[in-house]
């Protein structure tokens, strides 16, 4: 494969076929420094050499009824997390400012929930408008699945982006989670989409995937026209039915993001949970083919500091960017 030549193509418009996907999972070793700089040709002429922050908020941790098997979170789970109900609007804000001063570009309010109750979506669409009209900052929910009336009301209160990820392929999504479907995930997606906010959906990789389960779930996510793809990797929690998987190796992670890149040029696309654990000291060069990266940690696991980040970026002579007032 002539990788150059290749990022070329997809940076003239053309889409990357299933076939140079696999090529880029199965190519030898030697290759590896070649496909990420296809990846960051592509990387650099859509996005330059900006990268965004992403914080997340746990805003409602331990009381989740699904099963979703790698989920510290879940019902199924035995692993020990903290415990507690929606917080409150005034927390929420204080998270967005909070967020603010580490530079991010967008705040994401997550629930660990099927889907959010009439009460709670009060509550976040409050904290919400209170967050649009005092930090300029992006707005991501999360907050399971989704009904058409409640993505309109989340819209109407300002939320930019909606997230919920597809997890892995429709293939073996039965076998990590049984308490909703795939249907339901693609479904809400839809909904977000219609209402007019940004969808933000990706998935975890190291739960037992084939290569063609991770094609399958990269080009799911382009024929749904996702805006925003944050891809994870799996560090198993102790006490989830995924405790004892084997997680990515480096040299996979960093050939998984470059193939969302070379198939997604126009992503918001993110290096996810895990990012720390799996790469390790090849975290810097997943940069060079993702846009974004969350900071300062995770739903319920750390990762690196916030000032680890800046300096990983200043070396890379990156810039973050900042939503710039109106």
């Amino acid at each position: 494969m002539e990788w150059r030549q290749l990022a070329e193509r997809v940076i003239a418009g053309a889409r990357l076929s299933r076939e140079e996907g696999r090529a880029v999972l199965d190519a030898p070793r030697e290759e590896d420094l070649a496909i990420l700089d296809a990846a960051y040709r592509v990387r650099r002429a859509f996005h330059g050499d900006r990268l965004r922050l992403h914080v997340l908020r746990n805003a409602m941790s331990g009381v989740c009824p699904e099963d979703c098997h790698f989920c510290s979170q879940s019902s199924i789970s035995g692993a020990p997390v903290k415990k507690y109900t929606l917080q409150s609007k005034e927390e929420l804000v204080r998270g967005a400012v909070a967020a603010k001063e580490l530079h991010a570009w967008k705040y994401c309010i997550v629930t660990a929930t099927r889907g959010p109750s009439e009460k709670d979506l009060d509550r976040i669409c409050d904290a919400v408008r209170e967050i649009k009209r005092t930090v300029d900052i992006k707005v991501c929910t999360s907050l399971g699945i989704l009904e058409r009336d409640q993505a309109v009301r989340l819209k109407e209160a300002g939320v930019d982006r909606f997230n919920h990820n597809l997890e892995t392929s429709a293939r073996l999504f039965p076998s990590i989670c049984t308490t909703h479907t795939y249907e339901d995930r693609v479904r809400t997606i839809h909904h977000v989409k219609d209402v007019g906010m940004q969808a933000c959906c990706g998935g975890i990789l190291g739960m037992g995937e084939t290569h063609d389960d991770v094609l399958d779930l990269a080009f799911t996510l382009a024929d749904l026209g996702v805006d925003s793809v944050p891809v994870n990797f799996l560090d198993p929690r102790p006490g989830t039915p995924l405790s004892g998987a084997r997680p990515p190796s480096p040299r996979e992670c960093l050939r998984y993001l470059c193939l969302f890149r070379l198939l997604l040029p126009r992503q918001d696309l993110r290096a996810a949970g895990g990012r720390e654990a799996n790469l390790r000291s090849l975290a810097p060069l997943a940069l060079l083919a993702v846009n974004s990266v969350f900071s300062g940690g995770y739903l319920t696991t750390p990762g690196a500091a916030p000032s680890e980040d800046a300096r990983m970026i200043a070396d890379l002579g990156l810039e973050v960017e900042e939503v710039i007032p109106e």
